[in-house]
């Protein structure tokens, strides 16, 4: 039988592409949009991108394949539950998924053969690079215009029996937590998303689908993948803004019969924790002893935190995970009864800031061994980097632009920086955990992704860079290094 394969337009075979395709070339493309939205059609896949609609998936994904091979058009299966709609729900479906087509084609639920005529839409167009050009001659934006986009479709012969990675994993955002620029909103977010399944098919081997969904109403999107649950063999969900993304999350956790992962909570605190722990060793520091301070406590920045709780109590089950952990966010320190905390950051008050401390990150920041930040440029300074501990960890991982430059807060005396950005040494970056992770979590038929493999994974990314290449300038594999999908999909062995 043929399938349909999310493919890259353009290989990510150095740092210098990661760079054009994901972080941080792929923010400028989500500003044009934002500033014009019209621009979606040019600076992505949209304008050749088709949704085939039906109840049954096989069916879909047969029409599919002969739009792709008839008209070329990036045909999309999304199998619909029959049995679960409700009046008006294909029309509200229709309205939510539309951000990432030019069209929506109902001739399956309408009662017509997968080989019905298609229109082909009207702002179709194809690829604009010419083969003897090099990508890395262009600007991000220039890129993606010239290519239309960064995926495609394939319709390709599978072999063996039917089984459910055969679907493509569903990229999910609302748009509301882009990178660093906020709520910008489906369409803007939709490079992001591109620039994500490529990764996923690049570093994982993994088909993924960008699906940005026009509503943010929590309730609603539940809905939506609910519905389409039977389109997809998982779920990564992205740049949906707190507090409610742990809603999403864990609702959609309870609902669905297949694998849901927020990358920007989890995967990020894989990375991070993968990170720390090499890093601590360079400094001879241990995790369950140092004082670590946040700046962020958003989405990522609680899931960081908590994974980090559960390694501290792993390390040392006498001492509260939480001792010695501040958090900040743009209202000062978070701590207990706060007027400003919503249930999330109420609940982090619990578990962290014993001490119950209440300032400004200067004020905390001082002695600290660890800092993460998962917040804005610019907010930590030199100083407060030589107010630290000697032989400080500075992690300062927010994009596009880090809290400080990994070179400043290297000059201000840290032992060890960090940053998102590909253009520096240590990338701490989630791209090293969501392609593996899921290929591990499909071939072995994993249906939850808990703290167990959260924390195995973490090891296994720690564990690949060896004593012999540990050091300051390199605490945790390159995003490019083909031994960490290979070492995320092993820890699945054990973990069953």
């Amino acid at each position: 039988m043929k399938v349909i394969e999310i493919v890259s337009k353009v290989r990510v075979e150095n740092k210098k592409l990661l760079a054009l395709i994901y972080t941080p070339g792929v923010a400028k493309s989500s500003t044009a949009i934002y500033e014009d939205y019209d621009k979606v059609f040019d600076l992505t896949n949209r304008s050749n991108s088709v949704a085939v609609l039906a109840f049954d998936y096989f069916e879909a994904l047969k029409r599919a394949v002969y739009l792709k091979e008839t008209y070329n058009a990036d045909a999309y299966p999304l199998a619909i539950k029959q049995n679960e709609l409700k009046n008006g729900e294909i029309d509200f479906i229709v309205e939510n998924i539309m951000p990432n087509f030019i069209g929506v084609d109902k001739a399956l639920i309408e009662g017509g053969a997968y080989d019905a005529a298609f229109d082909i839409p009207k702002r179709s167009k194809g690829c604009l690079l010419s083969g003897d050009m090099k990508f890395e001659d262009f600007e991000p934006v220039e890129l993606r215009h010239l290519l239309g986009g960064v995926i495609e479709t394939k319709a390709v012969e599978h072999s063996g029996m039917f089984n459910n990675n055969i679907k493509p994993v569903a990229i999910v955002s609302d748009g509301s937590a882009v990178l660093g620029l906020g709520n910008i909103g489906a369409e803007a977010g939709l490079p992001v998303m591109e620039g994500k399944a490529v990764l996923f098919k690049d570093l994982g081997g993994v088909s993924a689908m960008p699906l940005c969904l026009k509503t943010q109403v929590p309730s609603e999107i539940e809905r939506i993948i609910y519905l389409l649950e039977n389109s997809f063999s998982g779920i990564n969900l992205e740049d949906i803004s707190a507090p409610r993304c742990f809603e999403v999350e864990q609702n959609l956790i309870e609902k669905l019969n297949i694998p849901v992962f927020h990358d920007d909570q989890h995967g990020t605190a894989i990375v991070v924790l993968a990170g720390l722990l090499n890093a601590l060793k360079t400094a001879d520091k241990e995790l369950d002893k140092v004082r670590i301070v946040f700046s962020g406590a958003g989405a990522a920045g609680q899931a960081i935190c908590k994974l980090l709780i559960k390694m501290r109590e792993y390390l040392n089950p006498k001492k509260r995970g939480g001792d010695g952990i501040l958090m900040f966010d743009k209202f000062g320190s978070v701590y207990k009864g706060r007027k400003e905390n919503d249930s999330s950051l109420e609940n982090m008050a619990q578990i962290t800031n014993f001490e119950d401390f209440k300032s400004s990150l200067k004020d905390g920041i001082k002695g600290a061994d660890v800092f993460i930040g998962v917040s804005a440029g610019g907010l930590l300074t030199p100083d407060m980097v030589k107010s630290m501990a000697k032989d400080a960890v500075i992690f300062a991982i927010a994009n596009p632009e880090p809290e400080i430059l990994p070179n400043l807060a290297l000059e201000a005396g840290a032992k060890v920086a960090a940053s998102g950005r590909s253009d520096f040494n240590n990338q701490i970056n989630n791209s090293l955990v969501f392609p593996g992770l899921f290929k591990g979590v499909l071939e072995n038929g994993i249906k939850k992704i808990d703290d167990e493999v959260k924390i195995k994974a973490a090891l296994a990314l720690a564990e690949i860079v060896g004593d012999d290449e540990l050091n300051e300038n390199y605490i945790i594999p390159d995003a490019l290094d083909n031994r960490v999908p290979l070492g995320l999909q092993k820890i699945f062995q054990h973990v069953l």
